[in-house]
């Protein structure tokens, strides 16, 4: 909760900078009451607000430092560590004497801003995995930057304006991924980057990029134990002070961290679950099982389609731009009913399948990637023509599953991960209307993807896969969707899964640790076997993944709300009107769980546009 805004470049009286800077702020605080430090220069501003640990801000001779979140330091004297002394100042200090470079001295999850009036410099930097957002709007002179988008356009310096090829993007990841946003000439920090605007010039760079040791020596032993006492030291950390609790699916992650979370607290943890009434969905009995073995005060809510009719404006408004991902309803109420029972702070798993392997693709990656070591010539010559003149339907089942591997795995990486993807199995022109395609580079989410992919100092295809995730799973995705979720429940939340401490670990752990062929979380597994109970081991992952699709066909509310959603949609002359019939239609009773998820996407999309309609 919380976050930051400001600017520089901007001349202005101090009282006309203070009711600027309030306006800017309201989004930032709308669900939040506690106190915010405001931080006025001759042509600059700054507002930073949050828990009371989590705000350090700082202002001497012409100097405005904030930075926002839990952050720890490393690599500097010993003698600037003392916990009483301001954060920001001994960050500023680093800085004036390293630059850029003191960046690497700071541990932990934050968004930080500097503001020089002297040499007329600002530095922008978020944390190494990008926990929480932090977006610019550079236009000349001036600079105008936030943790929330709904921030920066009331600037009057930053008018908003619809990016159509954000609009775009959206449709194909089901979020925008940075460093995009909604809205033109705006942008976002990719993970452990910075920005510097200097002589009315913004440039960014990285402070920090993962490498991976990939032909590791340690014995599997020495890594067990390191990597038991990173778990606790990692969740004791993201207790600090505060009460906290866990998110509890019954994974692996979340049952690790309700064990851990009692032995570092002493007390039996609070966790929380959420089952849905579905065939299919609900995996609350695995989360009770994680609840008995570890004791913990266990709280389950099963949400209803009610829930869902009524929570859909909150997590549209609560979201700065168009945002997918279905399992944010199910997080809020998670989150709510621990902030209900007294939890000042929530831990979620985020991450723990992105750092060690624990999603199902990277197997199925892993079995495609062995169609690469037959010869040329059987692959080129004879295997790929055939499966280019046959028909898959017609074959018999077992040269049909033949030719669904050799259709799959002849795709290069990273474009094999995506032959899944709603809209490129919709088709492109069925879904957009030609009048918005004409202005749109539909070429442009594939090289995010390569660009992404092959940057990625890695050799295995583990490793590049999982780091490839880091970016559009984790920073663009899942933990957006757990921030704003408990944002609108009012609960801070953290991710001790992703500290510094473990992604560093992660990274020297050999890639058949992380995927052992085709065994997802090998070591984390092995590691854990006498912790975890073995039913939580052997289960396939779920999550929080909502039946919307499934509800929709039967519930009159929900199909009222998607239906009035999407025929309004079709007035902003985006999606095609008949695809929008047929989708609401045929599509959805032929598969109600694939197509609903397209209904979601579009849904919150023209949910968001309404909330938003005076603004734009």
């Amino acid at each position: 909760m919380g976050g930051m805004c400001g600017w520089t470049g901007c001349e202005m009286a101090d009282t006309e900078s203070r009711v600027l800077l309030d306006k800017m702020n309201e989004p930032i605080i709308r669900y939040d009451s506690r106190p915010v430090q405001k931080l006025i220069g001759k042509k600059s501003a700054l507002a930073v607000s949050g828990h009371p640990g989590s705000v350090h801000t700082y202002q001497d001779q012409g100097i405005i430092i904030g930075i926002s979140g839990h952050i720890r330091f490393n690599n500097i004297q010993s003698g600037q560590h003392s916990d009483h002394r301001n954060k920001a100042r001994i960050f500023l200090e680093n800085w004036l004497a390293k630059g850029e470079r003191a960046l690497t001295s700071i541990a932990g999850e934050f968004t930080l801003s500097i503001i020089d009036e002297n040499n007329d410099r600002c530095l922008l930097a978020v944390d190494r995995m990008g926990t929480k957002s932090l977006a610019c709007h550079a236009n000349g002179e001036h600079l105008v930057f936030s943790t929330s988008l709904d921030a920066i356009i009331r600037h009057p310096q930053a008018a908003p304006q619809i990016d159509s090829q954000s609009l775009f993007n959206y449709v194909y990841f089901h979020m925008i991924p940075s460093p995009g946003t909604i809205y033109k000439n705006q942008h976002r920090l990719l993970p452990g980057e910075y920005l510097t605007f200097k002589n009315k010039e913004a440039k960014t760079k990285y402070y920090w990029t993962p490498g991976f040791e990939e032909t590791g020596t340690r014995s599997f032993e020495d890594l067990k134990t390191e990597l038991k006492t990173l778990l606790r030291s990692s969740i004791q950390d993201a207790v600090g002070n505060e009460t906290a609790g866990a998110f509890l699916s019954g994974g692996t992650d979340s049952s690790t961290i309700a064990g851990i979370l009692g032995e570092v607290t002493g007390e039996p943890a609070a966790t929380y679950s959420i089952g849905f009434d579905a065939k299919g969905y609900d995996e609350m009995e695995y989360a009770r099982i994680a609840a008995r073995h570890f004791s913990t005060r266990h709280h389950e809510y099963y949400v209803t389609p009610d829930d869902v009719v009524t929570a859909v404006p909150d997590i549209a408004a609560v979201f700065d731009q168009p945002f997918g991902n279905a399992s944010a309803v199910p997080a809020f109420f998670c989150a709510r009913m621990a902030r209900a029972d007294g939890i000042t702070r929530i831990l979620g798993g985020d991450g723990g399948d992105e750092l060690f392997g624990g999603n199902e693709r990277y197997a199925k990656q892993y079995l495609f990637s062995l169609y690469s070591y037959l010869p040329p010539f059987l692959r080129e010559k004879i295997l790929e023509p055939w499966a280019e003149n046959v028909s898959g339907k017609q074959l018999p089942l077992p040269f049909r599953k033949a030719y669904r591997f050799i259709e799959q795995a002849a795709i290069p990486m990273p474009a094999r991960m995506n032959t899944y993807n709603l809209l490129l199995r919709h088709g492109i022109s069925s879904v957009f209307t030609a009048d918005f395609l004409a202005g749109i580079d539909t070429t442009l989410p594939d090289t995010l993807n390569e660009q992404t992919y092959h940057q990625i100092n890695a050799k295995s295809l583990v490793n590049k896969m999982l780091a490839y995730d880091w970016k559009f799973t984790l920073a663009d995705n899942d933990l957006p969707k757990v921030v704003h979720a408990c944002e609108l429940a009012q609960i801070d939340v953290a991710f001790p899964l992703i500290s510094d401490e473990m992604v560093a670990f992660s990274t020297q752990l050999r890639p058949d640790y992380k995927v052992k062929k085709t065994r997802l979380r090998y070591f984390f597994k092995e590691a854990l076997k006498d912790f975890l109970p073995k039913e939580i081991i052997a289960k396939q992952k779920q999550g929080f993944g909502l039946p919307f699709g499934v509800w929709l066909q039967d519930h009159p509310r929900l199909k009222a709300l998607a239906a009035d959603s999407l025929t309004d949609l079709k007035s902003r002359n985006i999606i095609r009107g008949d695809f929008i019939d047929t989708l609401l239609g045929q599509h959805l009773q032929e598969h109600a769980s694939y197509h609903g998820s397209m209904i979601w996407i579009l849904m919150m999309l023209e949910q968001w546009y309404k909330l938003r309609q005076t603004q734009l």
